[in-house]
């Protein structure tokens, strides 16, 4: 059973990392692949977290992070809609 799990963790997390390096011309895009990736590792802390039975509090302070980063970058997207009327990354110079 466990090692059912950490292989759908595995495939969760490879298949993340694969869409975020290949499908980089939309911001909107890569932030749900980041959110996705955090979605695998929650997943893979709340199975290790649970098979060695201990407090569910690191979770917490985990998902408050992520929905820190998740509201971080939702405003870069808005702002960067509003400055340059879209979210192509080719439109966005750092200069």
């Amino acid at each position: 059973m466990m090692m059912y799990m950490m292989l759908v963790f595995l495939l969760m997390f490879f298949m993340g990392n694969l869409i975020f390096i290949s499908k980089h011309k939309h911001l909107l895009s890569m932030l749900l692949m980041l959110e996705f990736i955090v979605l695998s590792i929650f997943f893979f802390l709340l199975v290790m977290i649970s098979f060695y039975s201990y407090n569910f509090y690191m979770l917490m302070l985990f998902l408050v992070f992520s929905v820190c980063e998740g509201a971080l970058g939702l405003s870069i997207l808005v702002s960067m809609i509003r400055t340059h009327s879209n979210d192509y990354f080719q439109s966005f110079s750092l200069l």
